[in-house]
């Protein structure tokens, strides 16, 4: 396990992430706030109603238990992480009616084929050692007619974009391009494909055809 995965499974991070590392780091990384984020979530993943919706390696919940306020009736998130500490604090801060949580992997999803109607993944993919993989599984779940976000490194052009890059690998972090998402999404049919970059970080979102 390198660096960074070792450091997101760790505790005291758990304790203090969503509080004060998260919004720290992500404003540094986007100059976004993360009210910015979930409202921005709430918008692209067009959540209403009794919606089923997936929050990929949702951390403490700082995600899962805010779009959990959007639906109504039988409407559902689940946040799904490897993180023992971090699952543990998200039900500790971030317990909800219609929120709930799960320990999986990102790469081999324990849901069926077209089990929810949004799937999201914000501020992790860099973590997972297999992220396309992780990307597909995303895919596979997507129901018909649903809709896909995340969020994740950005390679900017030139010298800073290499040395980020450079950096991110020593800690184990990954950095992408701003094709291989787009491209991954229009492989697997996804529609109305949005990509904003912001920083250091890009946010990309589609829709599969219903």
């Amino acid at each position: 396990m390198n660096l960074a995965r070792r450091t997101m499974n760790a505790p005291a991070l758990a304790a203090v992430y969503e509080r004060a590392w998260r919004p720290a780091l992500f404003y540094l990384a986007s100059g976004r706030s993360m009210d910015t984020d979930r409202r921005d979530a709430v918008r692209t993943l067009r959540l209403s109603g009794p919606k089923r919706v997936l929050d990929l390696a949702c951390g403490p919940g700082n995600f899962t238990g805010h779009l959990s306020r959007e639906l109504t009736g039988d409407g559902r998130v689940v946040g799904l992480d490897y993180s023992e500490p971090m699952l543990a604090q998200a039900i500790r801060d971030n317990a909800a009616p219609r929120a709930g949580y799960v320990r999986g992997d990102a790469r081999t999803l324990p849901f069926a084929d077209g089990t929810f109607d949004a799937v999201c993944c914000f501020g992790a993919l860099y973590l997972i050692p297999d992220p396309i993989r992780a990307t597909r599984e995303m895919i596979r779940v997507l129901a018909p007619g649903g809709r896909i976000a995340i969020s994740t490194s950005h390679r900017t052009p030139g010298w800073f974009g290499a040395l980020s890059t450079a950096v991110g690998a020593a800690g184990g972090l990954r950095v992408f391009d701003t094709e291989t998402f787009p491209a991954l999404f229009a492989e697997h049919g996804l529609t109305d494909i949005d990509q904003q970059l912001h920083r250091l970080l890009q946010y990309v979102s589609a829709t599969r055809p219903a």
